[in-house]
């Protein structure tokens, strides 16, 4: 089998309205499901540092499924499990009069999706919140602020400097997982490639040319977390901060420190 540069370029470059609603499918699943882990994530933090033993076992049993098992299989398991074990079908192809695009099949993807990275989003968000001085809430307490004031006006903002930077990379991976929801049929990148090959026989191609779509938003998002970062002063220092864009994203030229690490 031969590279075909006619299919790819065809494929690739020629704009049609299947392609463009491919990729707005895997934009609106990253972000509506980036959203949904970060809500999550920040819900089960904060269940986590409770003192009610419920709310912390609750937390720790989320986190502990859904970083267990693989996000494949959670994509599966509600789409087709759900339905079977409730005996209704909650995921129809079709909600009323809202868009097609909006079916139950990107429901139940982006669902399991958020789901997913909340467990992980948890871990980064109280990680953050670790990352705080302890001293910074017993002052707020000693002025008589409630500890859901202290949280929220004291704590959040500072470990938003911690919390952003894995943030970031955590969208970056979205972008890329989205593909997982080709499974149950939704029409994104890899679907839309899967269709084109199966009627050509022709895999490299389609599959090469949504590589090129990925890597386009995988960098498009790279330059906008950097400015975030930069914005936001959420460099862990002056030198990261001032590193170019080429360097954040291959590590190429990255000063070292005494430990060996980039810095």
């Amino acid at each position: 089998m031969q590279f075909d540069p006619k299919e790819f370029l065809d494929f690739t470059f020629t704009w049609r309205g299947v392609l463009i609603g491919a990729i707005v499918t895997t934009l609106l699943i990253a972000v509506i499901a980036q959203v949904l882990g970060v809500l999550l994530g920040l819900l089960a933090a904060l269940a986590g540092r409770s003192r009610n033993l419920v709310l912390k076992g609750i937390s720790g049993l989320y986190v502990w499924v859904f970083r267990g098992t693989p996000v494949l299989v959670q994509i599966v398991l509600l789409y087709y499990g759900l339905p079977s074990l409730l005996g209704i079908d909650p995921f129809p192809q079709r909600y009323g009069n809202l868009p097609e695009l909006i079916g139950g099949a990107f429901l139940a993807a982006t669902l399991a999706l958020g789901v997913n990275e909340g467990a992980y989003m948890s871990e980064i968000i109280r990680a953050g919140i670790l990352s705080v001085d302890s001293g910074q809430a017993e002052a707020a307490k000693s002025l008589g602020m409630t500890p859901r004031k202290t949280m929220s006006r004291i704590v959040l903002p500072q470990a938003m400097r911690v919390i952003i930077p894995p943030l970031g990379n955590e969208f970056n991976n979205m972008l890329k997982t989205t593909s997982l929801a080709s499974v149950v049929g939704v029409t994104e990148l890899l679907l839309l490639a899967e269709n084109r090959y199966g009627g050509t026989f022709k895999p490299f191609e389609p599959l090469l040319g949504i590589c090129v779509y990925y890597l386009a938003m995988t960098t498009i998002w790279g330059l906008i977390q950097g400015r975030i970062e930069k914005r936001l002063g959420a460099g862990l220092n002056r030198n990261e901060a001032d590193e170019g864009f080429w360097s954040r994203l291959t590590g190429v030229g990255r000063r070292m420190g005494p430990s060996g690490g980039a810095r």
